[in-house]
């Protein structure tokens, strides 16, 4: 029987997958639980879709909880968020009450799994609280930050420290995004699954369906951005940068996401974005729902040129994902972005509106330029960023923990 793990064999070899089924060896029977606040619409959830089950075929014994609240409560965690990333917030303290109250609210169900895990992974500010409620707790608790947190807004982080330094660890994509924390932090960067229907390979009849169905022409450029509509992800930006870019190119511009359940802002900065494209009938916004992943990777794989010109970024998906279907990819000098995107190497890296502009155009009219960063980056996305490395050092970061292991920031 071929198990699930076997068909990456031919992406990443045959000695991966043994180091992966020795640490599986070492870890069957532990307990682990994550926690995260959406089961679909972002990286976050798209990682745990495919972790949580390679966990298991390894033998940890692993789940995926998620923790539900009202409309309220995603309203402060987003403002949590935002804060986390810098944005000037403000949270009163009836709101912080909010939080802990939902917070112990989701405790009542998932007390059993949390009290008896050896190690629970709690994703992101949203469920950090649970922490404080769980007092008979018997594992390791570990923080995982996803967002890039290296300039918060200091009312949100001195709210929100006293409950991130009581973890055992925490886990940070970048290191330029650790905090002075009392525990030991680890450097995991995200990846992505590239046989998942996102990155699998497609034939060209399932790219055309994609084209013919939202009325792109084959014959013209076409820059893609697929991206949650969030304002750090800059939409509106990438509007202008086209519309520099249309002056001397008669290019399409797609602008494709979705929204997430603990994201209540995507409604007002989609209105933003259809305000900015306007009548333009070469601007396509598309409104994508959450299974949507065929369509997604047919964008990316016709797409010319992916742009990413997020303006906070902790790590971004869509970035590796638009490199492993060997495009160049123009991404904002940002947070995690940078892992990615070797500067004249992989794509590039911009600020403003006005410079990826700039980086299109050039783009445009050198295809070598085009084929040598895309193949570069997709063989950088094979060495660096596919789910059995990310796996790999989940496994390694679980070793390190139960052993009381103790260090300051470690690269796993």
């Amino acid at each position: 029987m071929t198990t699930r793990l076997a068909a990456y064999e031919g992406i990443v070899g045959a000695t991966v997958l043994r180091q992966l089924h020795n640490f599986g060896n070492k870890l069957s029977g532990v307990r682990v639980v994550h926690v995260n606040s959406t089961r679909e619409g972002g990286g976050v959830a798209e990682i745990l879709e495919w972790m949580t089950p390679l966990m298991v075929e390894l033998g940890v014994k692993a789940s995926w909880e998620v923790i539900h609240g009202n409309p309220r409560f995603f309203e402060i965690t987003k403002a949590i968020h935002n804060g986390l990333q810098g944005y000037a917030v403000g949270i009163s303290s009836k709101d912080w009450k909010v939080y802990e109250d939902t917070n112990e609210e989701n405790l009542d169900r998932l007390r059993p799994l949390l009290e008896e895990a050896d190690l629970v992974f709690i994703h992101d500010p949203q469920p950090a609280h649970l922490l404080r409620l769980c007092d008979r707790r018997k594992g390791k608790w570990i923080w995982r930050g996803h967002i890039d947190i290296s300039r918060p807004f200091r009312p949100v982080w001195k709210n929100l420290r006293p409950i991130v330094e009581r973890y055992d660890a925490s886990i940070f994509s970048m290191g330029e995004f650790a905090q002075p924390l009392p525990h030991p932090q680890f450097i995991v960067p995200p990846s992505i699954d590239p046989l998942s229907g996102k990155n699998r390979d497609l034939s060209p009849a399932e790219i055309e369906a994609v084209r013919s169905e939202y009325g792109l022409d084959p014959s013209r450029p076409l820059l893609v951005q697929i991206s949650r509509f969030d304002r750090f992800k800059d939409p509106v930006g990438v509007v202008a940068a086209y519309r520099m870019v249309r002056k001397v190119a008669k290019v399409q511009l797609v602008l494709a996401g979705g929204g997430a359940t603990d994201d209540p802002e995507g409604k007002a900065v989609l209105d933003d974005v259809m305000e900015a494209a306007g009548n333009d009938p070469d601007i396509h916004v598309l409104l994508l729902p959450p299974d949507s992943h065929k369509t997604v990777n047919a964008l990316q794989r016709m797409a010319t040129i992916i742009l990413q010109k997020s303006t906070k970024e902790g790590f971004g998906l869509t970035v590796t994902e638009g490199m492993w279907k060997g495009k160049p990819v123009i991404g904002g000098d940002v947070g995690g972005i940078r892992l990615q995107v070797v500067n004249h190497q992989t794509g590039f890296l911009v600020n403003t509106p006005e410079g990826a502009a700039h980086r299109i155009r050039y783009l445009l009219h050198h295809q070598d330029s085009i084929d040598r960063m895309g193949a570069t980056a997709r063989e950088f996305v094979r060495e660096n960023f596919l789910l059995t490395r990310h796996l790999r050092e989940y496994l390694t970061l679980m070793l390190v923990t139960l052993r009381d292991i103790k260090a300051n920031v470690v690269n796993v």
